[in-house]
């Protein structure tokens, strides 16, 4: 009872009133309103009246692992809606990513930097760096929507596995703008290189997960 009711509290965690805050830090009002004000455009903070500001709960997506999925199916998958923020698209010739695709120095990849967000909140910031030697059709993706549902439009690439790692991270400067963060906070970086059936390498990403909202699950066997 005393664990669900630390809970209970943590979920309705008060923030001190603005002339108090604002007094404890030794900055003016106006300062620490727009503050305030820009935790309630971002949805991180209700106003309750009489009781003042709270922290809102965070709702936390658990996707299952064990599959090979891009992020829209896993939020999907469980009932929220996928959407894409596209940061940059370049086609590049890279001579490091030609080494790790088995490629000549000179070949061609497409590069995106992408936030991919569930309900309209920012869940990861995404760098992924596609084959256009072997999925020359993604030149003319607009990098909206699943990468893997555009590579498969071509009959011949099946996507068939991945190799992936998680590891935790602190989020820097741009994924913290992107998610809202004043401080460096934890997050889980995900690091994938994705094959087809052929054993061909089309895909490597990097994504950086906000640790607050998203954990990973896995379904374990004896």
């Amino acid at each position: 009872p005393d664990r669900r009711a630390d809970r209970q509290g943590a979920r309705t965690q008060g923030l001190p009133a603005e002339r108090v805050l604002a007094e404890a830090l030794g900055t003016s009002r106006t300062v620490v309103k727009r503050a305030y004000d820009y935790l309630r455009e971002r949805e991180m903070v209700n106003s309750r009246g009489r009781a003042g500001t709270v922290l809102r709960p965070h709702t936390r997506i658990q996707p299952e692992m064990g599959r090979l999925k891009g992020f829209t199916q896993e939020m999907q998958e469980v009932g929220m809606v996928p959407s894409t923020r596209l940061v940059s698209r370049q086609i590049v010739s890279d001579r490091t990513m030609a080494s790790l695709f088995g490629r000549p120095s000179y070949a061609s990849f497409l590069h995106l930097v992408r936030v991919r967000l569930a309900n309209d909140k920012p869940m990861t910031r995404e760098v992924a760096w596609y084959d256009l030697t072997l999925a020359p059709h993604l030149e003319n993706w607009d990098g909206h929507g699943s990468a893997y549902d555009y590579i498969q439009q071509d009959p011949n690439l099946v996507l068939d596995w991945a190799q992936q790692s998680v590891e935790a991270t602190m989020s820097d400067p741009p994924e913290m703008a992107e998610f809202g963060f004043f401080t460096p906070q934890p997050c889980l970086l995900l690091k994938r290189r994705t094959y087809t059936t052929n054993g061909a390498m089309a895909e490597y990403a990097e994504g950086v997960f906000r640790g607050d909202a998203y954990t990973y699950s896995l379904r374990l066997k004896v």
